[in-house]
């Protein structure tokens, strides 16, 4: 217990400073929330992809098990209703990305939020490529504003919402208009001349860059940067480590999963979106581009929260004879189904405890592994579909391959691994207690004698 406890402070000392420094930066913040945000569009862009392949297609999973076709047998006509829903979510996702980004530095840096968003989704269309022309028409691409573009709105939205926090709050820049002056108009003008000059600022840059790189800044940059990232997040052995981290933060009370977000979703973000868009032209997830992803560990490393503490909460009722934790698995047992899981990681608590600390990190890596064997084998399709965090257990796994049953078997496997790993050390924990009682009654004695 010695050698844990010097761990223990150890491990505070290094990552708690880190990790608080990180969640604190603006930039990384700024990328964070703006994933946050913009999750619930794309999130309606999948709902669309599910309701399409598993309701309205003849041969999706519902469709077959409910026999709907056979009741309303013109039903696939109405896939054409939703799927423009797609166009105004996962396929112009870079657009949303780029504007929050630049007003969420504008909301830290105590500027005008909404007109650094503005002037940021303005200054990635300054930058676009070229317009095609097509029997002298123009045409704009969409290839930039959706997955494809994100790691030029990511570093488009932090210049800007930096230059313009800063540009704005010079008094030689603003423009100061009557007090009769309507409040929109006198915003507008103190802005003005910082718009200004940031715009023609991107577009010199990207003259120079079109001069010395053809095809542009955005394909520049999806080369250099963003295709290896994507290629390094495609890959076990990425998802494991990003997993690690994260429920090592969580141990010292760290939010993990929202400390490397940013990482995170830039690893991950395109390859998931290529994979919704393969769904959405091939209404299947078999034959998906991007095997691994990061929804392997939704789908089969956090039932219950992050380090799959619905395997805990099992091995609790199962095996614990420790009051105290039945009572608070009783009370996180509600919230652990929907993987929301701060009462049992705060009440029991899982945060330096130095029994459950392998287990939690454990757990999620040897599940992440089992997934991602399963879909690498092909006796699953991979976890294309994007299913809501909130979504009970297996049904996750069930949802996210488009309603394939070996996935939902899987995912249940996976829970019994989870308990089956969780046991020893919820016994170990009970006998820790006990020891402990039993020391608290000798000490007792001992004064009472004295």
């Amino acid at each position: 217990m010695g050698f844990m406890a010097g761990f223990e402070r150890g491990m505070e000392k290094v990552l708690v400073p880190i990790a608080a420094k990180l969640n604190s930066q603006r930039h990384v913040v700024a990328i964070r929330d703006a994933f946050i945000l913009a999750f619930p569009i794309t999130m309606a862009g999948s709902l669309v992809l599910l309701l399409n392949f598993a309701i309205l297609a003849p041969d999706g999973f519902l469709a077959k098990i409910l026999f709907l076709h056979k009741l309303f047998p013109n039903l696939a006509d109405y896939q054409q209703v939703f799927t423009p829903v797609l166009n105004g979510s996962t396929n112009i996702l870079s657009m949303f990305i780029v504007f929050l980004i630049a007003r969420n530095i504008a909301i830290a840096l105590k500027a005008d939020e909404l007109l650094s968003g503005i002037t940021g989704l303005s200054t990635f269309f300054i930058i676009y490529p070229q317009y095609l022309n097509v029997e002298g028409a123009n045409y704009l691409s969409t290839q930039w504003v959706g997955a494809q573009g994100l790691f030029v709105a990511i570093i488009v939205g932090l210049l800007v919402g930096e230059l313009f926090s800063r540009l704005s709050k010079s008094e030689k820049l603003q423009v100061k208009m009557p007090p009769s002056v309507p409040p929109a108009v006198a915003r507008t003008f103190k802005v003005l001349f910082p718009i200004i000059i940031i715009t023609l600022i991107f577009a010199i840059g990207n003259a120079i860059i079109n001069a010395l790189y053809e095809d542009g800044l955005h394909q520049f940059i999806y080369t250099v940067l963003q295709t290896p990232l994507k290629n390094i997040g495609d890959s076990v052995i990425s998802l494991v480590i990003l997993a690690v981290v994260s429920n090592l933060l969580w141990i010292f009370g760290i939010h993990g999963p929202n400390t490397i977000a940013a990482i995170r979703e830039g690893m991950f973000a395109e390859a998931g979106i290529e994979n919704l868009n393969f769904v959405a032209a091939n209404g299947t997830a078999w034959g998906a581009p991007y095997p691994t992803t990061w929804a392997i560990n939704d789908a089969f490393a956090n039932y219950g929260g992050s380090g799959m503490t619905l395997g805990l909460l099992i091995a609790i009722f199962l095996v614990s004879k420790r009051k105290d934790y039945r009572d608070i698995g009783k009370l996180s047992i509600a919230p652990g189904l929907f993987n929301i899981n701060e009462p049992i990681i705060f009440g029991l608590p899982v945060v330096l405890n130095p029994i459950l600390i392998i287990p939690f990190i454990l757990v999620p890596a040897i599940n992440i592994i089992i997934g991602w064997t399963a879909i690498h084998f092909e006796w699953i399709p991979p976890i294309a579909y994007s299913v809501p965090w909130t979504t009970p257990g297996p049904i996750l796994a069930f949802l996210g391959t488009g309603g394939n049953w070996w996935a939902l078997i899987l995912g249940f496997v996976c829970l019994a691994v989870s308990t089956l790993i969780y046991m020893p050390f919820v016994m170990a924990a009970n006998k820790a207690a006990a020891i402990e009682s039993d020391n608290i009654t000798t000490t007792k004695s001992s004064e009472l004698n004295a």
